[in-house]
């Protein structure tokens, strides 16, 4: 499915999506695969934050709270492919993260797919021994660079106080 604002601006993820002749009908809208989520087997979040975070309809108190998200803690597994835990452009934390059905795949989403896709294809059989094999080395090394990466990423805290200077050093800002 396909947040209304996903992307840089309302309508961006479209324009993507066409770009790279995905077919249109095949794309879902919230409001059609929310529904869905409670079946479905796996989802890959790829980039996203604010757009699929519960916090939008579990925490009253929430600056996003109220707004449209994509409910995809709801299916049985969800994996989501981004470069850290970082808050979205929201600066709130994002709890999908930490569920027991969610996995963090962190790096460059190009790449990662890459490696979804390997492991998939050779779970299916597709890869000989020596391909596999190789597969394997390369998931083992981009996780260990991921985990290194995960361990210098800014804290929620530090992301905010770096926001909140942005906003000070503005002239028109009032605390």
């Amino acid at each position: 499915g396909v947040h209304p604002v996903a992307g840089r601006l309302p309508g961006h993820m479209n324009v993507l999506l066409a770009e790279a002749n995905v077919p249109y009908d095949i794309v879902l809208g919230l409001e059609e695969i929310n529904p869905d989520m409670g079946s479905t087997d796996v989802v890959l979040v790829i980039g996203a934050n604010d757009t699929v975070n519960p916090a939008a309809e579990d925490d009253p108190d929430s600056d996003i709270a109220g707004m449209p998200v994509l409910r995809v803690w709801q299916s049985k597994r969800v994996i989501v492919l981004k470069r850290s835990l970082g808050a979205g452009y929201a600066g709130v934390g994002n709890q999908l993260f930490f569920r027991p059905n969610t996995s963090m795949l962190f790096g460059d989403a190009k790449t990662s797919i890459g490696h979804v896709l390997a492991a998939l294809d050779n779970q299916a059989g597709d890869l000989g021994a020596e391909d596999a094999a190789a597969e394997a080395a390369r998931v083992a090394e981009a996780e260990a660079k991921a985990a290194e990466e995960a361990k210098n990423a800014p804290t929620e805290e530090e992301v905010a106080a770096k926001r909140l200077e942005e906003l000070q050093a503005l002239p028109t800002f009032m605390p």
